[in-house]
């Protein structure tokens, strides 16, 4: 299981590593996506190629940044249901929603994606807009952003069997484990309940 859980941490960091780049990602499509809204209204300018790199960056965040996503536990999770499960529980549900979902969603969108990125780039494919980008990169991430999840996935699924077989920690405990919202569900719940404590 060392080795396993070796590579774990190695995918964990690349994903990380892609993970806050995206962030810089998203300043970037608003600043374009600003420059543009105010070049268009003072001076009657637009740009279709300001334009797409908008849409380009923005599908950037979103492909790429979906591995980060699962390794920070942001993704969509029944926190009311989950939280009342048992440890072990919940960590045989996500074995099986990896294995049986995730897993072979991101190998037939890549192998879906790549192909489709391979034919643009060998013929050169063009945005239909006038003064519009090459269209292969926006293409290129479709594999690479789901190569990128496929590896988290990768990574979670053993350190879920570590937890399993009492090799490591449960990764979904703890409060780096909590989702966004299940944090501020927390905070509000805490905060409700000193306001009233404050009341009597």
């Amino acid at each position: 299981m060392t080795p396993l859980l070796a590579l774990s941490r190695l995918i964990d960091k690349i994903t990380t590593g892609v993970g806050k780049m995206t962030m810089w990602l998203i300043l970037a499509t608003t600043l374009i996506s600003a420059g543009n809204a105010i070049v268009r209204k003072i001076f009657s300018v637009g740009s279709n190629s300001l334009l797409e790199i908008q849409w380009y960056l923005f599908a950037a965040v979103f492909m790429l940044g979906a591995g980060y996503g699962f390794l920070r536990n942001s993704h969509v999770r029944i926190d009311f249901i989950s939280t009342k499960l048992a440890a072990k529980t919940r960590n045989w549900i996500d074995i099986v929603g990896i294995f049986a979902v995730l897993i072979p969603f991101c190998l037939i969108s890549i192998s879906l994606g790549w192909p489709f990125f391979l034919q643009a780039y060998t013929s050169g494919e063009m945005s239909q807009n006038a003064g519009g980008l090459i269209r292969w990169p926006a293409y290129l991430l479709i594999p690479l952003g789901f190569s990128l999840l496929l590896a988290q996935a990768v990574s979670e699924l053993i350190k879920r069997l570590a937890f399993i077989t009492n090799n490591g920690p449960d990764v979904l405990s703890g409060e780096d484990a909590k989702s966004d919202d299940q944090k501020n569900a927390e905070a509000l719940e805490a905060k409700l309940a000193e306001v009233l404590a404050g009341g009597k």
